[in-house]
Parts: C-alpha cells; sequence; structure tokens
C-alpha cells in the first residue's frame, strides 16, 4: 500500500479519536456528490460545468421535520485555475424557513505532489423567515409572537481542498459571520456559531472493474459535540454505486447511484434512524441528479468524485 494511502487513514483516525455524537444542523447523506455545498474549493476542482439538485426530506412522518432542497452550478473560467460556483439552497426546519443564495470563487494551484490545492472564498446571504404557528414541538410561549419576514442575514467563508486523481481532503468554515440562526433545540433565534467541515475521500482500485470508495465529514461546532459520518461505496464498471453510511449515533443510511450517460449521474439515499427517536418518524429520503456539461467528447482522466 502506498505512502499517501496511509497518511489518508490515519488521518481519518485521528478524526474519530474524539468524543463524537449527532447534532441537528442541514445535511448531507450523499455530501461526496454535493461538495461544493460544504467547501467553497470545490468550485475549482473540476474542468468542466456541472449543475447538481439534491432533495431530502428528513424523519418522514414527524411534523416540523426538517426539508432541504440544493441547486448548485460551478464552472472554470478558462485556463486561468479560477472556478466560479453558485449555491441556492432552500432549508425547513420547524417553524423556519431560509433561502440561502451563495456565491464561490475558488483558485487552483498545480502541486510539486502532481496533486491540486484550491483556495475558495464565499460571499451570499439568506433570507430568514420564522413563523411559530408552524411545526413547534412545545407549547406556544408568549416570546415567540412576533414573527420574523424575509430578514437579510449575510454570509462569508473560506475553504481550502487538495484532490489528486484517487482522493481529497479539505478544510472549510462556510459562515464566518456571527447572525441570528434558529435553534431547534432551543427553539428559539440564537446567534450563529462557527461550523468547521473537515472531508476526505479515497478511490482504491479492488479489481479492473470494481472501485471501492470511502469517505468521511466531520462537522465541528464550538460547545456542541463532533458530528462525523461515515461512508463506504462500490462503483462498478464505473457506472453502478452500491454503499452504506453511518453518521454517529443518529442514523444508518444505503445508497445507491447510477452513472446513466457520460453526463448524467442519479443518486438516491435512504436514511434509517438508530436513536429512540427512530419510533417517531419513518426514515429520511434523499434523491441527487448531476449533470455535467463538457467540452472534449469524453474525459482524459475520469474523476470518482
Amino acid at each position: 500500500m502506498k505512502t499517501k494511502t496511509y497518511i489518508f487513514w490515519l488521518w481519518c483516525m485521528c478524526l474519530l479519536s474524539g468524543t463524537v455524537k449527532g447534532q441537528q444542523d442541514p445535511q448531507y447523506t450523499q455530501y461526496m456528490y454535493n461538495t461544493m455545498a460544504i467547501n467553497p474549493g470545490y468550485a475549482s476542482a473540476k474542468d468542466h460545468t456541472s449543475f447538481v439538485a439534491l432533495a431530502r426530506t428528513q424523519w418522514v412522518g414527524f411534523s416540523g421535520a426538517p426539508e432541504t432542497q440544493t441547486l448548485s452550478f460551478q464552472t472554470p473560467l478558462g485556463t486561468t485555475g479560477l472556478g466560479l460556483g453558485i449555491n441556492v439552497i432552500n432549508d425547513i426546519l420547524g417553524p423556519s424557513q431560509e433561502t440561502i443564495i451563495e456565491g464561490n470563487l475558488a483558485y487552483r494551484i498545480r502541486t510539486s505532489t502532481k496533486g491540486n490545492l484550491a483556495l475558495g472564498f464565499r460571499v451570499g446571504g439568506r433570507m430568514l423567515n420564522l413563523d411559530w404557528s408552524k411545526g413547534r414541538f412545545q407549547q406556544p410561549d408568549a416570546v415567540f409572537n412576533e414573527n420574523i419576514n424575509n430578514r437579510f442575514l449575510p454570509s462569508l467563508g473560506v475553504g481550502i481542498y487538495y484532490f489528486e486523481s484517487n482522493w481529497y481532503a479539505g478544510i472549510s468554515v462556510p459562515n464566518f459571520l456571527k447572525t441570528d440562526h434558529y435553534s431547534d433545540l432551543a427553539e428559539s433565534v440564537a446567534e450563529e456559531k462557527l461550523h468547521y467541515f473537515i472531508i476526505a475521500g479515497y478511490v482504491f482500485d479492488l479489481t479492473n472493474s470494481i472501485k471501492f470508495k470511502p469517505a468521511i465529514l466531520s462537522k465541528i461546532v464550538s460547545g456542541a459535540p463532533i458530528s462525523m459520518d461515515l461512508s463506504a461505496n462500490f462503483l462498478w464498471m464505473e457506472r453502478f454505486t452500491l454503499g452504506m453510511a453511518y453518521r454517529w449515533n443518529d442514523a444508518i443510511s444505503a445508497l445507491a447511484g447510477l452513472q446513466v450517460n457520460e453526463r448524467l449521474f442519479v443518486g438516491y439515499s435512504y436514511d434509517l434512524t438508530t436513536s429512540n427517536f427512530q419510533n417517531y418518524n419513518s426514515g429520511t429520503h434523499e434523491a441527487l441528479l448531476r449533470y455535467n456539461i463538457f467540452k472534449q467528447p469524453k474525459l482524459k482522466s475520469p474523476r470518482f468524485f
């Protein structure tokens, strides 16, 4: 096994050494196909234009459960090493609805190790709406009588993303600005804390036709337990994907994907809650579409993330 493989797994084990628990925040089971929503550095990681659409319905059957829809676009800016990306996100949780629009600009640097280091910058904003008559878990309180309508909150973030042909790693802070945010635990408006995201993934060639693709996502918030997602996908004939994922102390997931043709990929995941909360919902569904537009008829060097 090559040295960089040891480094990859050693880094993953270091991430797992801390106390790990689940936390409620907008999340994606198919994060490995929706990377720019987490790290703006990914905006320059591709040499072609790409669209990704994702829809997530969480905790089906539970009133006020999260629902998330995302649409992203990214494209290289000529041969400058710059990449441009746009995220549009609609996120619903309890009485809260947020519409987020973000612009991402990243610059990719070729390194001496045959890899690429991308530095990304994000600027955007979100419209926060709160209707306290909807999606409440507790009894109404007088402090919640005043709704919020289209409150604009700016966002500013950065990300670092390194990748080679068969592995990647990155760290990001999607928003440095401490603005208002709905807290589902307190059922109130609170100041948003900094979120740190760490991601990594590797592609192993098991045979000529089967590839093994493990990935990890860690979310770190000051004053809260670490959240950890682990996934393992098998890619057969560069067309069919099957795998499993585990969100620590929260859910186990089944994933499937189909590369319909060179341009279109379709993905689906189903999460089964593993905590006592499983008695109050029938799982989580997530569907994803990715469409690529190439300048050449075919990719010279296939990419698997």
